[in-house]
């Protein structure tokens, strides 16, 4: 199947809301890891979210420029030509982007989806995240209603981060403190700047004790049920049960009994990035410590090219990457519920 249309993505969500499941959002950032991941969903039998940071498309783009709008657009492209050759739905989704990346990232992707809706095409990417953590939440709101407005107007979906999340991802970092839960008062000011939905369709990352990268047990303490008390209270001030569409963020070495709380109380995407890095590189570095000798020209010798030919370590990369990702879609309860 294609690239979601906005329409099919607004089925995902709410058939993941629905059946309190949630998506893997993979971070790729590569051709070979963005078809690791579609593997991953087919073999899971799961839809499922593609997604690109600022470092990513950075990467993306080449060492030679390093553009990050270059980067992201090629990748799209890219995939609603290959996605169409796996039997499952995928989203394609920008993560984190601060203020100071906003006009070299978010902004102009924005305005390349306006302009294919403007000639009857649908959107390149069908969401983006709005990383406003590390502003007053007044600011942050205030960039966000901006954003929101013109995320709508080009049918996309817009993902929000209101309070921070621990640890460092490209470049930006919070500590690991009593500031890494988010209040009710935080969500009410949320839903009056933003809405529920009438405004535009946007997802929330609210903060749980969430930590990016992976951690020893005992070094973060993810409190998932604080989630409840969010939907609770604010959908007892507007009457709507559980307005929110949260998204999990450094899902990243979670328990299951995190990840099912999480589930219960209106998560519908969790990224995962350290944990597929990892699942890809392995592989490769098992195959270099055992044909050292063939990948390394040693003592004079010629090597062996079928050791060291990309393709003979990148197949085993993408097989160890996918199989993280199916791992994924199985601890969300997304595998076997593909869109028919």
């Amino acid at each position: 199947m294609p690239i979601a249309t906005p329409e099919a993505y607004t089925e995902m969500l709410d058939r993941a809301k629905a059946g309190k499941f949630a998506y893997p959002a993979i971070n790729v950032t590569s051709s070979q890891t963005l078809h690791a991941a579609l593997r991953g969903f087919a073999e899971a039998e799961s839809d499922g979210i593609i997604q690109i940071s600022t470092g990513g498309a950075e990467f993306l783009g080449g060492q030679h420029n390093k553009d990050m709008v270059t980067g992201a657009v090629a990748l799209a492209e890219f995939a609603h030509i290959v996605a169409a050759k796996y039997d499952v739905t995928v989203a394609l989704h920008t993560d984190h982007c601060p203020k100071d990346k906003l006009d070299g990232y978010v902004r102009p992707l924005l305005a390349i989806s306006a302009e294919r809706v403007a000639r009857g095409e649908n959107p390149l990417f069908q969401s983006h995240m709005w990383d406003g953590s590390a502003e007053t939440l007044a600011d942050n709101l205030s960039i966000a209603q901006e954003l929101l407005a013109q995320a709508a107007a080009a049918r996309i979906i817009l993902e929000v981060e209101i309070t921070p999340t621990g640890g460092e991802e490209d470049g930006v970092s919070h500590e690991i403190n009593d500031e890494l839960y988010t209040t009710v008062n935080d969500a009410v000011r949320t839903a009056e700047a933003l809405g529920l939905g009438e405004k535009g369709r946007y997802l929330l990352a609210a903060s749980f004790g969430n930590v990016h990268g992976v951690y020893k047990p005992g070094n973060v303490v993810l409190r998932p049920e604080l989630l409840a008390d969010l939907q609770t209270e604010i959908g007892k001030q507007y009457g709507k049960q559980d307005p929110f569409d949260f998204v999990f963020h450094g899902g990243s070495g979670s328990t299951a009994e995190e990840i099912r709380t999480a589930l219960e109380n209106g998560v519908v995407k969790m990224n995962l990035d350290t944990d597929t890095q990892y699942a890809f590189t392995r592989p490769v570095v098992d195959h270099m410590f055992r044909n050292y000798d063939g990948v390394l020209k040693v003592d004079g010798e010629v090597g062996k090219k079928n050791t060291y030919d990309p393709r003979t370590w990148g197949k085993l990369a993408e097989a160890g990457m996918a199989a993280r990702v199916l791992e994924a879609a199985q601890q969300l309860r997304s595998a076997g519920k593909r869109m028919k």
